[in-house]
């Protein structure tokens, strides 16, 4: 192998290694708060698994099934798909909605009593959804 070959295999070779640590890490911080969120019983018994996606300037973004791009009824039926197709006033389907509306308060506590977050924000998971087959439609 010539020299400039070498060279360029081990550059090439050191920007895939410096793509995979960058896709991989995450902020230690991050990890606490999502270490939080599992070791939590209820949560953990909960279809959506609630996580957080970054810490930043003391504001948490966290994952959330539903936002007003895909309305709860639709997360609904994906968490649970024998509330597929069900009528808004529904009852079982209201109250699943507001179930979700208290774990999400739950999460919300849970990252609210961590140190350095004071606000929590969230943001809709795209792509657990399409995972499971939604279909997302973006203005």
């Amino acid at each position: 192998m010539d020299r400039f070959t070498r060279n360029y295999t081990f550059f090439i070779a050191a920007v895939v290694t410096a793509l995979f640590v960058w896709t991989l890490y995450e902020d230690p911080e991050v990890s606490k708060l999502n270490a939080l969120l599992q070791a939590d019983e209820v949560l953990a018994n909960y279809p959506y698994p609630f996580r957080v996606l970054r810490l930043e300037n003391g504001t948490a973004t966290l994952s959330s099934p539903r936002s007003v791009e895909f309305p709860v009824y639709r997360a609904l039926a994906i968490l649970f798909p024998r509330l597929a197709g069900r009528s808004p006033d529904d009852p079982e389907l209201m109250e699943a909605q507001q179930e979700l509306a208290r774990i999400q308060q739950r999460v919300h506590a849970i990252v609210m009593k961590a140190p350095g977050v004071n606000r929590v924000v969230w943001e809709l998971d795209k792509n657990w959804l399409t995972m499971r087959g939604a279909q997302i439609t973006t203005n």
